[in-house]
């Protein structure tokens, strides 16, 4: 059953060079106590998809009519409001990149979490403490009661992090969106984090969206995988079904990028060729047209949309069986 289903989403910025096309037709389901990976290289919209669901673009970006956030039931893209900030934090938590410029640096991280507590539930300042105490310690964090009236800057990244982890569990939420919660941080603290993420949803039940540059995470982290490229999903489907047999050739070269144990420089690296187009001056067709190693003519003309592919979804001309090139992926 799926908890989360965002249908057509499209986020344009208006500048004064144009339109920004951001998110441009983002199809993505979440199911409940599933984990679904959103990958892609930086400017794909991974993280305009992210604030788009949480309704927080602010101008001059804005989140198109026809698109449809639809959370357990409910259009979040038409909530108003007052509506959607009862959702935003309660049922709805969202963990960002930078937790040094989340937090507020004039606050303590405990009277952080209190007052992200007491925004959505009716509740004392003494059973808001007992709470957030709690949570410092369900993430992991030593002598909570201690930690509780620390300032940011005094704590590590990874422990920062943390808090943010335990502030976007105040309220229980049903879905955790995790943009590049382990940017920044190294190896050690990011297996630690992922690890923690991992425990959190298998203890309290909830869904995940992790957004992430990295497949290895993936691989290790979700139940499902959205592969976005210049603003749309071109693949999508179970993690297991794309690392085995990728439909899209975006997401093989993706997959081809990955550095291997033992690899030499007689094997080098495998480099996608080019750049992402612009958002503002989007190419006709396939936006990876001009980059892939499978493009026939009608990629250049005729936009792919999503349809079955493998055990999931892909956007390719490849996938059609009338295309001589069909089969390309795996010859």
């Amino acid at each position: 059953m799926s908890l989360l289903q965002v249908e057509n989403l499209r986020t344009y910025f208006h500048t004064r060079m144009g339109v920004m096309k951001a998110v441009d037709g983002v199809d993505l389901e979440v199911g409940e106590g599933r984990t679904l990976g959103i990958v892609g290289e930086s400017g794909s919209g991974k993280s305009v998809t992210a604030l788009s669901i949480m309704r927080l673009i602010e101008r001059p970006g804005r989140v198109a009519e026809g698109s449809r956030i639809l959370f357990d039931g409910r259009d979040l893209a038409a909530l108003p409001e007052a509506q959607m900030q009862a959702v935003r934090g309660n049922a709805i938590s969202m963990i960002f990149q930078e937790p040094m410029t989340s937090l507020n640096p004039v606050y303590t991280v405990g009277n952080q979490i209190v007052e992200a507590i007491r925004l959505h539930r009716r509740i004392s300042a003494q059973q808001a403490r007992t709470r957030a105490i709690a949570l410092l310690e369900l993430v992991g964090i030593p002598s909570p009661e201690a930690r509780f009236s620390a300032y940011p800057h005094q704590l590590s990244g990874g422990m920062r992090q943390r808090v943010m982890i335990a502030m976007a569990l105040a309220c229980e939420p049903r879905l955790l969106i995790a943009d590049e919660p382990t940017t920044a941080l190294d190896v050690t603290i990011q297996a630690q984090i992922l690890e923690l993420l991992r425990e959190l949803r298998e203890r309290l039940g909830m869904s995940i969206v992790l957004i992430t540059h990295d497949l290895g995470v993936v691989a290790e982290m979700c139940d499902d995988v959205a592969v976005m490229y210049a603003g749309r999903v071109v693949e999508r489907g179970p993690v297991h079904a794309i690392f085995r047999s990728p439909q899209h050739p975006y997401t093989e070269a993706l997959l081809r990028s990955i550095p291997r144990l033992g690899m030499t420089q007689a094997v080098p690296l495998h480099v996608i060729p080019g750049k992402v187009p612009s958002a503002l001056q989007r190419p006709p067709g396939c936006q990876f047209a001009a980059r892939c190693d499978y493009v026939v003519e009608r990629c250049r003309r005729e936009e792919p949309l999503l349809s079955a592919a493998g055990e999931g979804r892909a956007a390719c001309w490849l996938r059609e069986p009338q295309t001589q090139s069909a089969g390309a992926l795996h010859a």
